[in-house]
């Protein structure tokens, strides 16, 4: 099954207690949060609801997914402080 990564882009203040509960049920806590959710007919109904609050791309690899850590620059070592 694919998967869909939100991101929760607006406050839920002055939602109603219906889109709260979306934004809950979908795992978004926060503005900025990033979540992946598995493509259904159940998840695009909830992502449906609360669309003017998050903004939807496709998941997978080609998405960034969980990138590896970026490697600390030569500047950046722990003998060169100012």
């Amino acid at each position: 099954m694919s998967s869909l990564t939100v991101v929760q882009r607006r406050s839920a203040n002055g939602c109603n207690q219906r889109q709260l509960d979306t934004l809950r049920s979908l795992g978004l806590r926060r503005i900025g949060h990033t979540v992946e959710v598995g493509d259904s007919p159940q998840a695009r109904g909830m992502l449906h609801a609360v669309r003017h609050l998050v903004e939807v791309s496709d998941g997978g690899a080609a998405a960034g997914g969980h990138a590896a850590p970026r490697a600390k620059s030569p500047a950046m070592s722990a003998g060169d402080s100012k």
